[in-house]
């Protein structure tokens, strides 16, 4: 296994350089994903979330209202410390097992994660940061996301400050551009990664 390691902050284009490197042949172990997988209803999360937050995080669907979780934990450091005790384990958990299962193949492995820098993953074969401007990246949220602005700067001043994900970089994605230029630079990256000596068995779940 090649293990690569993605990461950028909420608004930064990371999902799209995510799905670009899977289209060229990448497997994606996504931390996003799983988050929404464990947070359905009838699960432990989804369950413990509910005891902690109340039944107002859950939409009149019976799914979980991650507008509303967000209104509570962005404004209030205890609540998202609680939250991330629900589910950054679990996260952890699923996305070593899956990583273990791909440990002996020979695929390009990309280890998507928003909180890379913050989390303490290691063992990767190199880290890719997608980056673009928190200004940039606030009203791209607001325009095509429909987030609030107020909510859109919570959410980037709970994550690693550009210049603590830029420091861990091995290659950064600059997205201020158009798609065309952001296709190109994945080209670019895409190339790098095939230079790259697979990580094996030595990754490192925080923790």
């Amino acid at each position: 296994m090649l293990l690569v390691g993605l990461t950028g902050g909420i608004g930064s284009g990371k999902s799209t350089v995510s799905e670009a490197l899977e289209r060229r042949g990448a497997v994606v172990v996504d931390a996003d994903r799983i988050v929404k997988e464990l947070q359905q209803p009838g699960t432990e999360v989804f369950a413990e979330m509910v005891e902690r937050f109340g039944g107002g995080i859950v939409g009149p669907d019976g799914q979980l209202d991650r507008p509303a979780v967000a209104a509570i934990v962005f404004s209030d450091a205890e609540a998202l410390a609680d939250l991330g005790a629900i589910v950054h384990p679990r996260v952890r958990d699923e996305m070593t097992r899956r990583l273990e299962e791909l440990a002996a193949t020979d695929q390009v492995v990309v280890l998507d994660v928003p909180l890379l820098v913050e989390s303490g993953w290691e063992g990767m074969s190199g880290v890719v940061v997608v980056d673009l401007d928190p200004d940039v990246a606030v009203s791209r949220l607001v325009e095509f996301r429909g987030f609030d602005e107020s909510d859109a700067r919570n959410r980037i001043a709970n994550q690693a400050s550009r210049e603590d994900r830029l420091a861990k970089a091995d290659v950064v994605v600059d997205n201020g551009g158009d798609l065309a230029s952001l296709e190109a630079q994945v080209d670019r990256v895409w190339e790098w990664i095939s230079g790259l000596d697979p990580a094996g068995e030595d990754f490192r779940p925080p923790g």
